[in-house]
Protein backbone atom coordinates (compact mmCIF):
# COMPACT_ATOMS: atom_id res chain seq x y z
CA UNK A 1 0.00 0.00 0.00
CA UNK A 2 1.04 3.49 -1.05
CA UNK A 3 1.07 5.63 1.78
CA UNK A 4 0.54 9.85 1.01
CA UNK A 5 3.07 12.66 1.95
CA UNK A 6 3.38 12.59 5.85
CA UNK A 7 1.17 15.80 7.25
CA UNK A 8 2.96 16.06 10.57
CA UNK A 9 6.37 16.45 8.25
CA UNK A 10 4.67 18.78 5.42
CA UNK A 11 3.10 21.27 8.53
CA UNK A 12 6.75 21.55 10.30
CA UNK A 13 8.52 22.21 6.74
CA UNK A 14 5.78 24.49 5.94
CA UNK A 15 6.56 25.97 9.16
CA UNK A 16 10.09 26.60 9.21
CA UNK A 17 9.71 27.85 5.85
CA UNK A 18 6.94 30.45 6.71
CA UNK A 19 9.29 31.49 9.90
CA UNK A 20 12.30 32.22 7.62
CA UNK A 21 9.94 34.08 4.94
CA UNK A 22 9.06 36.39 7.82
CA UNK A 23 12.59 36.75 9.32
CA UNK A 24 13.91 37.75 5.72
CA UNK A 25 11.30 40.40 5.34
CA UNK A 26 12.41 42.05 8.88
CA UNK A 27 15.67 41.76 7.64
CA UNK A 28 15.40 43.44 4.12
CA UNK A 29 12.86 46.25 6.39
CA UNK A 30 15.88 46.73 8.41
CA UNK A 31 17.92 46.95 5.56
CA UNK A 32 15.64 49.30 3.63
CA UNK A 33 15.28 51.72 7.11
CA UNK A 34 19.13 51.82 7.28
CA UNK A 35 19.47 52.88 3.39
CA UNK A 36 16.32 55.44 3.97
CA UNK A 37 17.52 56.91 6.95
CA UNK A 38 21.22 57.13 5.20
CA UNK A 39 19.44 59.31 2.08
CA UNK A 40 17.49 61.34 4.00
CA UNK A 41 21.01 62.67 6.49
CA UNK A 42 22.38 63.06 3.00
CA UNK A 43 19.98 64.90 1.88
CA UNK A 44 19.00 67.02 4.44
CA UNK A 45 23.37 68.29 5.32
CA UNK A 46 23.57 68.63 1.21
CA UNK A 47 20.48 70.84 1.36
CA UNK A 48 21.10 72.42 4.34
CA UNK A 49 25.06 73.25 3.54
CA UNK A 50 23.89 74.55 0.06
CA UNK A 51 22.05 77.24 1.94
CA UNK A 52 25.45 78.86 3.36
CA UNK A 53 27.34 80.68 0.83
CA UNK A 54 30.53 80.96 3.08
CA UNK A 55 30.25 77.36 3.53
CA UNK A 56 30.12 76.49 -0.14
CA UNK A 57 32.69 78.35 -0.79
CA UNK A 58 35.69 77.04 2.18
CA UNK A 59 33.86 73.21 -0.03
CA UNK A 60 34.17 73.76 -3.64
CA UNK A 61 36.66 77.00 -3.87
CA UNK A 62 39.45 75.95 -1.13
CA UNK A 63 42.08 72.73 -1.25
CA UNK A 64 38.85 71.82 1.56
CA UNK A 65 36.98 70.18 -1.71
CA UNK A 66 39.52 67.39 -1.59
CA UNK A 67 39.09 66.57 1.81
CA UNK A 68 35.03 66.58 1.05
CA UNK A 69 35.80 64.53 -1.73
CA UNK A 70 37.67 61.87 -0.94
CA UNK A 71 36.86 61.39 2.69
CA UNK A 72 33.29 59.50 1.56
CA UNK A 73 35.46 57.30 -0.50
CA UNK A 74 38.24 56.47 1.84
CA UNK A 75 35.71 55.82 4.82
CA UNK A 76 33.29 53.64 2.22
CA UNK A 77 36.46 51.46 1.82
CA UNK A 78 37.77 50.99 5.57
CA UNK A 79 34.21 50.22 6.54
CA UNK A 80 34.29 47.41 3.72
CA UNK A 81 37.58 46.24 4.57
CA UNK A 82 37.15 46.57 8.63
CA UNK A 83 33.23 46.13 9.24
CA UNK A 84 34.41 42.37 10.59
CA UNK A 85 36.53 43.19 13.19
CA UNK A 86 34.48 46.32 14.57
CA UNK A 87 31.23 45.72 16.35
CA UNK A 88 27.79 46.66 15.28
CA UNK A 89 27.27 49.94 16.99
CA UNK A 90 30.73 51.66 15.38
CA UNK A 91 29.60 50.56 11.58
CA UNK A 92 26.26 52.15 12.05
CA UNK A 93 27.86 55.23 13.60
CA UNK A 94 30.32 55.09 10.50
CA UNK A 95 27.96 54.89 7.86
CA UNK A 96 25.91 57.42 9.05
CA UNK A 97 29.34 59.65 9.35
CA UNK A 98 29.39 58.21 5.50
CA UNK A 99 26.52 59.54 4.38
CA UNK A 100 26.57 63.08 6.38
CA UNK A 101 29.85 63.33 4.59
CA UNK A 102 28.34 62.31 1.36
CA UNK A 103 25.77 64.83 2.14
CA UNK A 104 28.84 67.82 1.68
CA UNK A 105 30.33 66.53 -1.16
CA UNK A 106 26.98 66.73 -2.93
CA UNK A 107 25.77 69.73 -1.85
CA UNK A 108 26.59 71.32 -4.98
CA UNK A 109 23.49 70.19 -7.04
CA UNK A 110 21.09 72.50 -4.98
CA UNK A 111 23.46 75.63 -6.92
CA UNK A 112 23.88 73.59 -10.13
CA UNK A 113 19.94 72.65 -10.90
CA UNK A 114 16.48 73.77 -10.07
CA UNK A 115 15.06 72.46 -6.83
CA UNK A 116 12.08 71.61 -9.07
CA UNK A 117 14.18 69.04 -11.70
CA UNK A 118 16.18 67.55 -7.81
CA UNK A 119 13.01 66.45 -6.67
CA UNK A 120 11.77 65.18 -9.82
CA UNK A 121 14.64 63.12 -10.89
CA UNK A 122 14.75 61.92 -6.96
CA UNK A 123 11.22 60.58 -7.78
CA UNK A 124 12.20 59.31 -11.03
CA UNK A 125 15.18 57.43 -8.84
CA UNK A 126 12.94 56.34 -6.15
CA UNK A 127 10.43 54.76 -8.21
CA UNK A 128 12.92 52.97 -10.22
CA UNK A 129 14.58 51.76 -7.07
CA UNK A 130 11.28 50.41 -6.12
CA UNK A 131 11.09 48.39 -8.85
CA UNK A 132 14.29 47.09 -9.64
CA UNK A 133 14.78 46.10 -6.17
CA UNK A 134 11.26 44.07 -6.00
CA UNK A 135 12.72 42.83 -9.03
CA UNK A 136 15.56 41.72 -7.28
CA UNK A 137 14.16 39.92 -4.57
CA UNK A 138 11.07 38.54 -5.88
CA UNK A 139 12.90 36.79 -9.04
CA UNK A 140 13.75 33.32 -8.68
CA UNK A 141 16.28 33.54 -11.40
CA UNK A 142 20.05 33.53 -10.60
CA UNK A 143 21.46 37.33 -10.61
CA UNK A 144 24.85 36.20 -9.99
CA UNK A 145 25.89 35.73 -13.80
CA UNK A 146 25.35 40.03 -13.64
CA UNK A 147 27.80 40.55 -11.26
CA UNK A 148 31.23 40.56 -12.96
CA UNK A 149 29.56 41.99 -16.30
CA UNK A 150 28.64 44.63 -14.40
CA UNK A 151 31.38 45.44 -12.19
CA UNK A 152 33.51 45.40 -15.60
CA UNK A 153 31.07 48.22 -16.47
CA UNK A 154 31.43 50.05 -13.48
CA UNK A 155 34.97 49.84 -14.39
CA UNK A 156 34.63 51.35 -17.61
CA UNK A 157 32.73 53.68 -16.79
CA UNK A 158 34.95 55.34 -14.22
CA UNK A 159 38.23 55.07 -16.53
CA UNK A 160 35.67 56.93 -18.92
CA UNK A 161 35.38 59.84 -16.76
CA UNK A 162 38.81 59.91 -15.71
CA UNK A 163 39.77 60.35 -19.45
CA UNK A 164 36.97 62.53 -19.96
CA UNK A 165 38.30 65.19 -17.47
CA UNK A 166 40.80 66.06 -20.11
CA UNK A 167 38.38 65.94 -23.13
CA UNK A 168 35.47 67.72 -21.94
CA UNK A 169 33.16 65.90 -24.62
CA UNK A 170 29.82 66.56 -23.64
CA UNK A 171 28.70 63.32 -26.00
CA UNK A 172 31.13 61.09 -24.16
CA UNK A 173 29.48 62.60 -20.78
CA UNK A 174 26.07 61.70 -22.36
CA UNK A 175 27.17 57.71 -23.14
CA UNK A 176 28.27 57.83 -19.53
CA UNK A 177 25.52 58.63 -17.93
CA UNK A 178 23.07 56.65 -20.31
CA UNK A 179 25.41 53.42 -19.45
CA UNK A 180 25.81 54.87 -15.54
CA UNK A 181 21.80 54.80 -15.30
CA UNK A 182 21.71 51.31 -16.97
CA UNK A 183 24.60 50.05 -15.07
CA UNK A 184 23.02 50.98 -11.26
CA UNK A 185 20.25 49.79 -12.22
CA UNK A 186 21.54 45.99 -12.82
CA UNK A 187 23.24 46.62 -9.75
CA UNK A 188 20.20 47.66 -7.74
CA UNK A 189 18.21 44.11 -8.70
CA UNK A 190 21.58 42.14 -8.52
CA UNK A 191 22.44 43.68 -4.97
CA UNK A 192 19.26 43.05 -3.44
CA UNK A 193 19.17 39.32 -4.75
CA UNK A 194 22.62 39.06 -3.15
CA UNK A 195 21.57 41.17 0.10
CA UNK A 196 18.91 38.01 0.46
CA UNK A 197 20.84 35.57 0.04
CA UNK A 198 23.03 36.86 2.36
CA UNK A 199 20.12 36.35 5.09
CA UNK A 200 19.95 33.15 4.21
CA UNK A 201 23.65 32.45 4.90
CA UNK A 202 23.64 34.67 7.80
CA UNK A 203 23.86 34.59 12.24
CA UNK A 204 22.11 36.18 14.47
CA UNK A 205 22.78 38.82 16.59
CA UNK A 206 26.14 41.09 16.05
CA UNK A 207 27.31 39.50 12.87
CA UNK A 208 23.60 40.24 11.06
CA UNK A 209 23.35 43.54 12.02
CA UNK A 210 26.88 44.29 10.17
CA UNK A 211 25.47 42.77 7.42
CA UNK A 212 22.53 44.62 7.07
CA UNK A 213 24.51 47.79 7.24
CA UNK A 214 26.59 46.40 4.55
CA UNK A 215 23.56 45.58 2.56
CA UNK A 216 21.99 49.21 3.26
CA UNK A 217 25.47 50.49 2.20
CA UNK A 218 25.74 48.92 -0.98
CA UNK A 219 22.17 49.94 -2.01
CA UNK A 220 22.68 53.43 -0.69
CA UNK A 221 25.07 53.59 -3.31
CA UNK A 222 23.27 52.08 -6.55
CA UNK A 223 20.44 54.63 -5.57
CA UNK A 224 22.69 57.57 -5.18
CA UNK A 225 24.83 56.82 -8.18
CA UNK A 226 21.54 56.11 -10.42
CA UNK A 227 19.96 59.44 -9.22
CA UNK A 228 23.63 61.33 -10.02
CA UNK A 229 23.47 60.30 -13.66
CA UNK A 230 19.81 60.83 -14.36
CA UNK A 231 20.13 64.15 -12.69
CA UNK A 232 22.79 64.78 -15.43
CA UNK A 233 20.76 63.30 -17.90
CA UNK A 234 17.78 65.44 -17.05
CA UNK A 235 18.06 67.90 -14.56
CA UNK A 236 17.81 71.47 -15.44
CA UNK A 237 20.72 73.39 -14.55
CA UNK A 238 20.48 76.56 -12.79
Amino acid sequence: MVNGPDRRYMSSSQAEASQIDVGLRSYMLHVYNYMAVAMLVTGVVAYGASQSLPLMQAIHTTPLKWVVMLAPLGLVFFLSARIHAMKAMTAQTLFWVYSGLMGLSLSYIFLAYTGASVTRVFFITASAFAGLSLYGYTTKKSLSGMGSFLMMGLIGIIIAMVVNIFLGSAMIQFVISVAGVLIFAGLTAYDTQQIKNMYLESDSGEISEKKSIMGALRLYLDFLNMFLFLLHLFGNRE
